[in-house]
């Protein structure tokens, strides 16, 4: 393993469980807990993880009072409750810029930000800060509204995904480094 690889996984060593994530205070703990109750993931997915090849090491820069965090994480849980070959940490953004600087959303600090490495910690790709088809409307229409607006609409969409979309495209990135 290389110098890189080694400082990565002494990063992902120092980072917090999801469990304990849950279980320091916070902002929005109601909703956090709310979520994190309803939080499942389907049959398919339950499938594609159990059939990764090799481990995989997810590490998410995250912030408890991110309302994207709060409706990614769970599901990122649940990924990691459903094969024995995913590992998950979470890591604060403003404790670690420069691995949040090295995976920015065009010139911004957008959370979460998942990053999946393979079991020698290279890096296979990153994921964030929203599913696809949420980001592109949130980026265009979404931008013409007001924030009070705006939110509401964003939790709607995650509320009628059930996580599915942040699954699946957690997963396309798994599956990468399995050909």
């Amino acid at each position: 393993m290389d110098e890189s690889a080694l400082a990565i996984q002494d990063r992902f060593s120092t980072g917090c469980t999801f469990s304990e994530v849950l279980a320091r205070p916070k902002n929005n703990a109601e909703l956090w807990e709310a979520i994190n109750r309803r939080a499942s993931i389907d049959a398919e997915s339950i499938e594609r993880a159990a059939r990764l090849g090799a481990a995989r090491q997810l590490l998410v820069i995250s912030e408890d009072w991110c309302g994207d965090c709060i409706n990614v994480l769970p599901y990122l849980s649940r990924l990691e409750e459903a094969a024995d070959a995913i590992d998950l940490r979470v890591i604060g953004r403003d404790t670690n810029r420069d691995l949040m600087d090295a995976h920015l959303t065009g010139a911004s600090r957008s959370i979460p930000v998942a990053i999946i490495y393979d079991e020698n910690f290279t890096e296979l790709g990153w994921w964030g800060p929203r599913p696809g088809p949420l980001q592109e409307w949130v980026v265009g229409e979404g931008l013409a509204l007001p924030k009070p607006e705006r939110y509401p609409l964003i939790r709607a969409w995650y509320a009628r995904d059930r996580g599915r979309t942040i699954v699946s495209e957690v997963l396309s990135i798994m599956e990468r480094g399995d050909g």
